[in-house]
């Protein structure tokens, strides 16, 4: 994606970061944050995809940048955070993305894949929080948002127990840092997004069974990547600071509440 982002007080824009950037959802809500002013950080565990997905973005490198990041290891959140500070002097906006999907029968999870599914879907999002929780604080500004799952909700329909377990995991979290937080200047929130309409999805999935699975939803098709993407927006909007703490559904009628 390539959105015409709008020059003026560029050198005053917002500066976001966004993990698992380098396609799908992460490289969506990229694109949409960039396109509504925000300097934007592309990062994913792989550096190439992650510099090239910013370059698609922004060729000239000022204002999009795509940084290799773990987000299994707390440590290389703290080393993405003091090298955009280096690069643009602050960071505003957070948004937890990166996530590791695995189909797998209850009964056949080795404590081996729930600890690794857990790893980056829980666990990222928690050593997110903490070194950007921490930063945003001591500015007493921020900015974050926990992309969770309609797994965590409802148990999980395509997906395994662990990464249900670690997808509900997260709105717990959002709640417990969200609440720390909030007198600090720093916003925590969540989306739940149900089965979205993506590139992976459409070449992944057997045809008939995407058919069954659009079927099920009371709206009758996959969601929409860019309205997750503008939700993302909206919440780290400077005019966002009196919702924290929420988790937005957005699945279809899948799930209600």
């Amino acid at each position: 994606m390539s959105p015409e982002a709008p020059e003026e007080n560029r050198d005053e824009s917002r500066v976001a970061l966004v993990t698992g950037a380098a396609g799908g959802l992460g490289g969506c809500i990229a694109a949409r944050l960039y396109a509504n002013g925000y300097r934007v950080a592309l990062t994913d565990l792989d550096a190439e995809t992650a510099t090239k997905a910013a370059a698609e973005l922004d060729p000239t490198g000022e204002n999009a940048v795509g940084l290799a990041l773990d987000v299994r290891d707390k440590a290389a959140f703290a080393r993405a955070r003091d090298e955009l500070v280096a690069r643009w002097g602050v960071v505003h906006v957070l948004v937890n993305n990166a996530g590791h999907s695995k189909i797998e029968s209850l009964m056949d999870i080795t404590p081996e894949s729930f600890s690794a599914v857990v790893d980056t879907n829980l666990n990222g999002p928690f050593y997110g929080c903490q070194v950007f929780g921490g930063y945003f604080a001591e500015r007493g500004y921020g900015r974050i948002v926990n992309i969770a799952s309609l797994a965590g909700q409802n148990g999980g329909t395509a997906t395994g127990a662990h990464y249900a377990a670690a997808k509900g995991g997260v709105a717990t979290l959002t709640k417990v840092f969200a609440r720390d937080l909030g007198p600090r200047g720093v916003t925590v929130n969540a989306i739940s997004p149900g089965p979205q309409d993506l590139p992976v999805v459409r070449q992944t999935v057997d045809p008939e069974k995407l058919a069954q699975t659009e079927a099920m939803i009371p709206v009758g098709r996959l969601g929409r990547p860019e309205f997750i993407a503008d939700m993302v927006v909206l919440l780290s909007s400077d005019h966002a600071d009196t919702v924290t703490g929420a988790c937005w559904d957005a699945n279809g009628g899948l799930y209600m509440r």
